[in-house]
């Protein structure tokens, strides 16, 4: 994404996840009783992410969501079911899905009525049996959500003829119920039905086109790889599909407001190009299909970023695209690597987020500065940038945390986007651009299309370059100081401001690359 803000740790007590992170190992969790009932059920509080540590469960294995939304224009809700397929990774009298701001109906588990109940932002369910460890469970449930509702984050983009989903980084559990947290990936299947005149789109491949008798259609859509919940985008609207090929026949679905499209049609002749030379440096496109989907709406605070990696299908404001290719293409090239960095290997919890935007804005600013265009700065190499990231490195540390120890307020900070792009300009810097290439593909060979940590990049760095990396990696990525620059020791970092906090928060688009 290019990037919002939430509580702000002590350094000290993010610097203490340190071991935990690279060891690739969550804090103990701990099991709660489920209040209420006379079923004596029991259900695990969380995951023990360091940002999110309420969000998500690893009590089972999402194994595969199917999807059905079915959008009321006369009322502008959307009335859904999910079928949640999953394997209990421990003996289940009840189980939690993150849900919030949806009105729940009714809930099955393997075919039966079960009880439930919505609390804070999950959803309590207590199967009519209790479910054996090991065992593999459907869970049903059917509800109402209305995309316009006041909460206190959502997932939902709200459209004059629709809507749209952005759910990073925990707002997809205010669209469907789910297990919430990017570490639980699986296969997706979307049905989307929408009044005719509006089009119903979503991840993947269109797999079927159904006309309903009431005036509707449904259209269904398959995910070949698995996704994580963060990533799912699903939207209805007044569309035009626009259907090409990029590079190796890689079949290309754009989905653009139709009262836009002649405008919008610069930009999305821009990707076929933006696909080869991101396959240059990071290997084959890892989806079965790649698009741009620009949301028709104008309104500012519609949502706070310029563009967001939603899995093979990515969402824009529309406006940011009409703007000459200098502006926009290092950007779009951003939110492209996204579908290798942070969609193929998506994070394992929101501490290893840099991971993605790190590595986003490093091919980003690369293509940028290979292509002569001056940054906001008006810096013109990718050397100089980073000089300048560099000297703001220990005032950053201070004000955001180190780049792989983020808080949730600080998640989405320039410290997780540029420094972390500078962690990576310092490991190139360390062991040379060939050694490099071969660990950055290395680490997505590996992980593809699942999950991984900050200590799986590190991990791979130590094999895949023959040399002790890790304890070099740590300094830069935990330590309270920003340590000195690889072939560069003319380099300095700026003295640190300490009196307040000064806001590094990423502008989400407006400028960072």
């Amino acid at each position: 994404m290019i990037t919002l803000s939430r509580c702000r740790s002590a350094l000290a007590a993010a610097l203490a996840l340190t071991a935990t992170a690279l060891l690739g190992l969550a804090p103990p969790v701990s099991a709660v009783p489920v209040p209420g009932a006379d079923v004596g059920a029991e259900a695990t509080a969380g995951t023990g992410d360091p940002v999110f540590p309420s969000l998500g469960t690893t009590d089972y294995d999402a194994l595969a969501y199917d999807l059905a939304l079915t959008y009321r224009a006369d009322t502008r809700t959307v009335d859904g079911t999910t079928v949640l397929t999953a394997r209990a990774l421990t003996a289940l009298r009840s189980l939690e899905l993150d849900a919030l701001g949806l009105t729940v109906h009714a809930v099955r588990v393997d075919g039966r009525p079960a009880e439930f109940r919505t609390h804070d932002e999950k959803l309590t369910v207590v199967p009519a049996r209790p479910v054996r460890r090991g065992a593999a469970l459907r869970v049903e449930v059917a509800y109402t959500a209305d995309p316009r509702a006041a909460l206190p984050h959502t997932g939902w983009v709200v459209t004059p003829d629709g809507f749209a989903v952005a759910g990073q980084p925990d707002g997809a559990h205010t669209v469907f119920p789910c297990n919430d947290r990017p570490g639980d990936k699986a296969r997706f299947a979307i049905a989307v039905t929408a009044p005719d005149g509006l089009y119903g789109v979503a991840n993947g491949l269109l797999a079927a086109t159904e006309p309903n008798t009431d005036g509707t259609t449904t259209r269904r859509y398959r995910s070949r790889e698995p996704m994580a919940t963060e990533l799912v985008q699903m939207s209805v609207g007044r569309y035009t599909v626009r259907e090409s090929r990029g590079p190796g026949g890689l079949p290309l679905r754009d989905v653009v407001p139709t009262a836009r499209a002649a405008a919008l049609e610069p930009a999305l002749a821009l990707t076929p190009g933006q696909l080869a030379w991101a396959e240059a440096h990071l290997g084959r496109f890892p989806f079965e299909t790649y698009g741009l989907m620009p949301a028709d709406t104008d309104d500012p605070a519609a949502f706070d970023f310029t563009g967001l990696e939603t899995q093979t299908l990515t969402l824009y404001k529309p406006n940011f695209l009409r703007q000459p290719e200098h502006l926009i293409g290092s950007h779009m090239v951003h939110e492209l690597v996204h579908s290798w960095f942070g969609n193929s290997v998506s994070p394992g919890t929101w501490a290893d987020l840099w991971l993605n935007e790190g590595h986003a804005d490093f091919y980003g600013l690369m293509y940028r500065y290979e292509r002569g265009w001056p940054d906001s700065s008006g810096y013109t190499t990718l050397a100089d940038r980073m000089r300048s990231v560099y000297a703001k490195g220990d005032q950053w540390r201070h004000d955001s945390g180190p780049v792989a120890a983020p808080t949730a307020a600080t998640l989405f900070d320039s410290q997780r986007y540029t420094g972390g792009a500078l962690v990576l300009f310092a490991l190139r810097e360390r062991v040379g651009a060939e050694v490099f290439d071969r660990i950055e593909r290395a680490f997505l060979q590996r992980h593809r299309n699942g999950s991984a940590t900050t200590a799986d990049f590190l991990r791979t760095a130590d094999e895949v370059s023959g040399q002790q990396l890790s304890g070099f990696l740590t300094e830069w990525l935990y330590g309270e100081h920003t340590p000195p620059m690889p072939g560069h020791p003319d380099w300095t970092v700026d003295q640190v401001e300490r009196a307040a906090r000064r806001s590094t928060e990423a502008p989400r688009g407006s400028g960072t690359l």
